[in-house]
């Protein structure tokens, strides 16, 4: 991945976890507001989740899919060999809804 990306998704992550975590001494009446607040950014970051594992499945996917074909046009034995991979990459997108999920719940 390109350096640009990573710097992006970690400024993401930071940015996100400093503003979903942080605490403000607030009264009674805003105490309604701060708790909407963080309702949201829940559900910004299981969305975060759930998107950026999606988009590296089929990434995944895709790269693992043309490298399977080739070798299966040079020896056609070794397609069920391929498939393991294919779902292990798509066990990326597996894992990303579990953490949106444990996040919305919790």
């Amino acid at each position: 991945m390109k350096p640009i990306v990573l710097a992006v998704l970690l400024f993401l992550c930071i940015a996100s976890g400093t503003v979903l975590f942080a605490q403000e001494a607030a009264g009674e009446g805003q105490a309604v507001e701060a708790a909407s607040g963080s309702v949201v950014w829940k559900y910004f970051a299981a969305a975060l989740a759930v998107g950026i594992s999606c988009i590296a499945g089929g990434i995944a996917v895709g790269q693992i899919g043309a490298a399977a074909m080739g070798a299966m046009s040079e020896n056609p034995e070794l397609s069920g060999k391929a498939l393991p991979y294919a779902g292990l990459a798509e066990g990326i997108c597996l894992w990303g809804f579990l953490v949106a999920l444990l996040i919305l719940i919790f």
